[in-house]
C-alpha cells in the first residue's frame, strides 16, 4: 500500500523548518552537516573503498568494497593459493572456512556459534531449507499438505519454493506475509516469508510471525537478504527453525559471494538436506558410497567451498568490528527519515510516492519511491553521480547502508532527484 511522503508518521523526523516556513536546501545542508558530525558511526566509512564524489545508494543490491578485502584476496591468491598450493587446505584452514565463517556472521543474524555454515548460493540454501522443513514437518505431523509462501517473494524464491513443494507433495499456497499468521492452520506444513520485501522496504514482524508458526506446529524458512546488516534479526531470541541469507548485499561480501544457511540447534540432529554432497558427509574423506551426514549445521554443506570468495567475505566481515547492530538500525531510521523529509521538500509535489512503510516498525533500511519513467529517471541520477537502482515498472529503490551512508549523502540524493524532477 503506498503512503505518501508528506505525510510523516508519528516515529518519522519531520524536514527542518525556519521562522518564514519550509527549510529551503541551504537549512537542510546544514541540518546534514550536524547530524553527520553527530553520527557516532560516521568513521566506520574510512573502512570501505568508495568512489570520489559518488553518493552510493544501492548496498541493498551489492555492498560498497571493505577496504582490507584486496589486501588479503591478493594474500590468498599470490600466497596462500600460489605457493602453498593444495596444503592451504590444513595450512591455511581453507577446509573449516564455511563454519568458521558462519560463526563470525552469527552474531549479525542472532544466532548462537555452530549453526550457521556458509557456502553456495542463496537459491540453493533456500531449496536445502525447503525440503530439509518439510521433512522436519511431516516427520513430525503427518499429513500436513501446505506451503505457505510469501505472495510478494523474490521471484527465485517463488521458483525454488515451487520445486522443493512437487518434491515433498505439499501445494504452495500465496499469502501476504502482514496476514500470514491467519493463514497458518493445523493442514500448514512449511511457511516461507521474507523479513524485508525487496520491491518496497516493508519490514514484517520476523517474532510475531514465527511465533504464529510454531503455535500452528508448521516449520518457518526466513529469507534475510534484505534484512541482514541493516537490522537486529534475533533468530536465536525467536525461536526461528531455518534462515537463508546473502552475503553481498548489506554484509558487503562481494559480487556473487557464498550465502548462508541456519540450521537451528535444535534442528540439526533431524535435518534431511536435500543435497546430500561429500562436503556434509561425517567422514568426507572415507569416500564411502553410503553417505553419513555430519552433524551440526556442517551438515548443510554441499561441494568444495568456493575459496577466493569466501576468504573475501571473511576479510569483508572484519568491517563489522566493534559495531552493534542496533546502532546500525538506529542511524538506518535516521537516514531514511531524512532522506523522506528531503524529498518532500525537494521533488515538486505529486512527482513521487513513496510505498515504503512510514512506521520505523514496519521499515527496512530502504526507501522506494513511484514515479513515472522511473528507469529513466535512475538513469539521470547514476548520470550525476547519484547511484540506486530501478524495479519495474515504476520504482525507484535507495538502499542506506549505515556503515559507509552519511546524511549529506541522503541531502544531496534527494536534491538531485528534486533538480531533475525541476
Amino acid at each position: 500500500m503506498s503512503e505518501p511522503i508528506s505525510t510523516p508518521g508519528p516515529t518519522a523526523t519531520p524536514g527542518p523548518t525556519t521562522a518564514s516556513g519550509p527549510a529551503g536546501p541551504a537549512d537542510l545542508r546544514a541540518r546534514a552537516a550536524q547530524l553527520d558530525a553527530a553520527d557516532a558511526l560516521a568513521g566506520l566509512r574510512d573502512r570501505f573503498s568508495l568512489p570520489e564524489g559518488v553518493v552510493y545508494l544501492d548496498g541493498n543490491s551489492l555492498g560498497a568494497l571493505p577496504a582490507a578485502v584486496a589486501d588479503r584476496t591478493a594474500d590468498v591468491v599470490t600466497r596462500e593459493w600460489g605457493e602453498l598450493l593444495i596444503r592451504s587446505w590444513d595450512e591455511s584452514a581453507w577446509w573449516t572456512a564455511p563454519e568458521r565463517i558462519g560463526d563470525k556472521l552469527a552474531p549479525l543474524v542472532g544466532a548462537a556459534p555452530g549453526q550457521v555454515v556458509v557456502g553456495d548460493s542463496t537459491s540453493v540454501n533456500l531449496f536445502k531449507a525447503l525440503v530439509g522443513a518439510a521433512r522436519l514437518a511431516q516427520a513430525a505431523r503427518p499429513g500436513r499438505t501446505r506451503m505457505l509462501v510469501d505472495a510478494a517473494t523474490f521471484p527465485t524464491d517463488g521458483y525454488i519454493a515451487a520445486s522443493a513443494a512437487r518434491m515433498t507433495g505439499l501445494t504452495v499456497t500465496p499469502v501476504d506475509p502482514s496476514h500470514a499468521g491467519d493463514a497458518m492452520d493445523a493442514d500448514t506444513a512449511v511457511v516461507l516469508l521474507n523479513h524485508v520485501d525487496y520491491r518496497t522496504g516493508r519490514l514484517h514482524d520476523l517474532a510475531g510471525l514465527t511465533a504464529a508458526a510454531r503455535a500452528a506446529g508448521a516449520v518457518v524458512v526466513w529469507d534475510l537478504c534484505h534484512s541482514a546488516g541493516a537490522l537486529p534479526v534475533g533468530l536465536d531470541e525467536h525461536g526461528v527453525d531455518l534462515a537463508v541469507g546473502c552475503t553481498y548485499k548489506y554484509l558487503n561480501g562481494g559480487p556473487g559471494a557464498p550465502a548462508y544457511l541456519y540450521i537451528a540447534d535444535r534442528h540439526q540432529a533431524a535435518f534431511d538436506s536435500p543435497l546430500p554432497g561429500w562436503n556434509g558427509h561425517a567422514e568426507p574423506f572415507a569416500m564411502t558410497p553410503g553417505y553419513v551426514p555430519a552433524d551440526g549445521a556442517r551438515r548443510g554443506r554441499v561441494g568444495t567451498p568456493d575459496i577466493l570468495s569466501m576468504l573475501a567475505l571473511e576479510s569483508a566481515l572484519d568491517a563489522w568490528d566493534g559495531v552493534c547492530v542496533e546502532a546500525v538500525r538506529a542511524k538506518s531510521l535516521a537516514l531514511t527519515d531524512f532522506f523522506l523529509a528531503c524529498v518532500a521538500e525537494y521533488v515538486p509535489p505529486g512527482r513521487v510516492e513513496s510505498v515504503t512503510p512510514v512506521r520505523h516498525a514496519h521499515r527496512g533500511s530502504q526507501v522506494s519511491l513511484r514515479t513515472e519513467n522511473a528507469r529513466e529517471v535512475m538513469a539521470e541520477l547514476i548520470a550525476r553521480g547519484v547511484v540506486g537502482d530501478f524495479r519495474a515498472p515504476d520504482v525507484l529503490r535507495f538502499g542506506f547502508t549505515p556503515l559507509y551512508v552519511g546524511f549529506a549523502d541522503a541531502e544531496r540524493a534527494a536534491r538531485t532527484l528534486g533538480h531533475i524532477f525541476g
